[in-house]
């Protein structure tokens, strides 16, 4: 069954109302605040219809930082469950990791509004960074490691089917970029992916939704915000020129990121360079391997043995 706003619409009786307990009266913003709503509704729908992220009886762990995209991603799913077509339960879970001056009492208690169960795991994970990382060196490598592996072991003991991240569109296309031109690899972030152990499926149900529109829907929620410098911890400064470059690129032709992102899923591997993922020796199959050298030349029917000495230097 489909998840798509348009066919949820005849789940009769269980459609929810889009305002919220602090929402502006004026006539205007609400108009926009519930268009915004219903485009954010509709895409993270989108989303789990296209890489099938949610089924039946699915227990969906939600992970929150404090950030604007877990907030936004526990209130759509909050609200994209009362008109889906099947049955799934959500909790949230936020892992304090004992960051000195982490307002984890703010962010219990905005938690205790929602009607979502939750549960506050506390891990001080905050001093094995300060000892491991010197003193300058940014600490967000280790940490997320750390914080995964803490929220997997959690899912798994806990019995949680998917474990739902909030990393957007932007998110993807500029890990994209990161990759391509810090790690000399052609990935990003899957919308769905299998942990390396096996055990976990984390999903990333708001992989259509820009981070614009985001930034907007946590203003006009109101969400109880945290920034994620209280470690002390240099900005991803990568990921901040990257981000810069594609604004830039937007400002100055726009839909440029709607179309990188289009790219991320129309992949075409034999127009790449990957052995691994297209067999390019099988579009010459009635020849025979030809092994080649360095500097072109041929390798002698012989073998290198009958080569000189100077032409077989690597």
């Amino acid at each position: 069954m489909s998840w798509t706003a348009d066919q949820t619409k005849a789940k009769a009786g269980r459609a929810v109302s889009s305002t919220g307990n602090h929402r502006p009266t004026d006539m205007k913003t609400s108009i926009n605040d519930n268009k915004l709503s219903k485009r954010l509704r509709r895409k993270t729908g989108q989303a789990i219809q296209d890489f099938q992220m949610i089924g039946e009886g699915e227990r969906v762990m939600v992970c929150i930082s404090g950030g604007k995209d877990s907030f936004t991603l526990l209130d759509i799913l909050k609200r994209l469950r009362q008109r889906a077509p099947i049955s799934f339960t959500l909790r949230a879970v936020h892992l304090d990791q004992n960051q000195p001056g982490f307002p984890v009492e703010t962010l219990r208690e905005y938690l205790e509004t929602t009607g979502v169960p939750f549960d506050v795991i506390d891990e001080d994970t905050y001093s094995i960074v300060k000892r491991v990382i010197p003193e300058g060196k940014t600490m967000c490598g280790l940490c997320s490691r750390l914080r995964r592996g803490i929220l997997y072991r959690y899912a798994r003991e806990n019995g949680m089917t998917r474990i739902a991240l909030g990393h957007h569109r932007d998110d993807m296309i500029e890990t994209l970029f990161l990759n391509m031109f810090y790690g000399g690899q052609l990935k990003s972030m899957p919308p769905k992916l299998l942990s390396d152990d096996g055990t976990n499926v984390v999903i990333r149900p708001l992989a259509y939704c820009t981070e614009a529109d985001i930034t907007d829907y946590s203003r006009l929620r109101e969400f109880p915000l945290i920034p994620c410098n209280l470690c002390g911890s240099q900005d991803h400064l990568q990921r901040q020129a990257i981000k810069q470059m594609l604004a830039g690129w937007e400002k100055s032709r726009p839909g440029r990121m709607a179309s990188i992102f289009r790219s991320l899923t129309r992949v075409a591997p034999s127009q790449l360079a990957d052995r691994n993922l297209f067999d390019f020796t099988a579009l010459d199959s009635h020849q025979e391997f030809s092994q080649w050298l360095p500097e072109g030349v041929n390798q002698h029917p012989a073998g290198l043995d009958s080569i000189d000495p100077l032409e077989r230097t690597i």
